[in-house]
């Protein structure tokens, strides 16, 4: 993963005067950060304090720490001051950044903060940077959602989304007819995150906002679908040129590949046919990830929280690829820093917001309650149809392996340094692998 390099505290070329700093490149008043040379003491850290009349705000991730500025200095004058101390690695304002991002009108998206928030995975400069490649909300992409249907037309007592538009032709494994139509509700709301319209001040937001669902029902109103559905399903939309499968399901993380080799088999179909297949890692909390997400050529995506932290049902494994919000409560890891500074087991939970059922198949909203890695997953595959839209790796229908590798490279990394069992390669940043 790439780290920002540190800036030595001798490259004090810029002056910090005031005024006129401020008012090109604003920063907090009556605060600092600061960043002690390795093997500072706390004693020392306190007398550096002391002397620059400041007090501690508080450890921020990397190592470095806020200072309130306590004795009526300046920024300028308080920055100057701990530069010229021997112990300050380095000592800058915190400086106010602007939003240049696409921060859409839906009214549901202030709840979204898997798509925007410090732990979401980046989506308004993400979305900006997609329109400027030519492909806004990544048009001309393809995503199949193999799962409870999709609620995509007005067929008998079925009723289309009101936030979801645009599809191309699926079918019904389960029924065996035309009609994939989401008996569930658990379809749509994974649809949803990835191609929910946005911007149109309707509902929450999506983040292929512009790319076509292909609605593929392979599990039944329980939620729960054979070997031979699911397969036939991959093959279908493999065979249909989608570009990216989602797979937001998962058999017990017991059964093995020579058990599902139906499974296997139409995967590495689909690897054939220049489809990356995406899914869930499971919700079992174990420490092996579920097939199919733990097959080769598949982008096993585990879930995090809202601080960005391991869900406490997400399995873990070293087929963990990638995560993703999945929304729920943090994990009770306790044998790595990361965990320990950042996550609180005990605190309350956020779920993941999309349109779908509330009551029946008639009737739509945002309904509390839905999190897991079915959530997560859909996260990756938008983002591989965005990524794949714009043409950034070359080409509109770039290799799967191209794509999974790129993703994987532009995650943040969290939890222990580099890859590991939890969070994979890191989480997911759609604006960095745009960039």
């Amino acid at each position: 993963m790439k780290r920002a390099l540190l800036l030595p505290a001798a490259m004090t070329a810029f002056a910090l005067s005031a005024a006129p700093a401020a008012a090109s490149a604003p920063y907090v008043p009556g605060e600092v950060i600061v960043r002690y040379e390795d093997g500072t003491s706390s004693a020392l850290e306190k007398d550096v304090q002391a002397a620059s009349g400041t007090e501690s705000g508080g450890a921020v991730p990397g190592g470095s720490q806020t200072l309130r500025i306590e004795d009526g200095d300046s920024v300028g004058e308080t920055v100057s001051q701990l530069r010229a101390d021997p112990t300050v690695a380095y000592a800058v304002p915190n400086y106010v950044a602007r939003a240049s991002g696409y921060f859409p009108n839906d009214p549901g998206f202030r709840m979204q903060w898997n798509l925007s928030g410090l732990t979401g995975v980046n989506m308004p400069d993400a979305w900006e940077l997609a329109s400027a490649r030519g492909a806004p909300g990544g048009a001309g992409a393809i995503v199949a959602v193999l799962d409870t249907g999709v609620a995509y037309q007005r067929f008998g007592r079925f009723r289309r989304a009101p936030d979801l538009n645009r599809f191309v032709r699926g079918y019904d494994f389960v029924g065996e007819d035309r009609h994939p139509n989401d008996h569930n509700g658990h379809g749509t709301h994974v649809a949803g995150t990835i191609a929910q319209s946005t911007g149109n001040r309707r509902g929450t937001a999506g983040i292929a906002y512009r790319a076509r669902i292909m609605p593929v029902r392979v599990l039944d109103a329980e939620g729960t679908g054979d070997t031979i559905s699911i397969s036939r399903g991959i093959r279908f939309a493999a065979r249909q040129g989608a570009d990216v499968i989602n797979l937001s399901l998962e058999f017990d993380a017991r059964v093995r590949a020579s058990q599902i080799p139906d499974i296997v088999s139409a995967v590495r179909y689909a690897r054939r046919k220049g489809t990356l297949v995406v899914a869930a890692a499971g919700n079992q909390g174990d420490s092996v990830v579920a097939y199919p997400a733990r097959a080769r050529n598949v982008l096993g995506v585990a879930a995090s929280t809202i601080r960005g932290c391991q869900a406490d049902y997400s399995n873990s494994g070293r087929d963990v690829d990638l995560v993703a919000p999945g929304g729920g409560a943090d994990a009770a890891n306790a044998d790595n820093p990361y965990d320990l500074q950042f996550c609180r087991p005990d605190a309350r939970a956020r779920y993941i917001f999309q349109e779908t059922f509330v009551r029946s198949v008639r009737d739509f909203g945002l309904p509390g309650g839905y999190e897991g890695t079915s959530m997560a997953a859909p996260h990756v595959a938008g983002a591989a149809a965005l990524l794949m839209a714009t043409g950034r790796l070359g080409s509109r229908h770039p290799a799967p392996a191209d794509v999974e590798r790129h993703l994987e490279a532009t995650a943040r990394d969290v939890g222990s340094p580099g890859f590991d069992d939890r969070y994979g390669h890191g989480l997911l940043d759609v604006a960095a692998a745009l960039r």
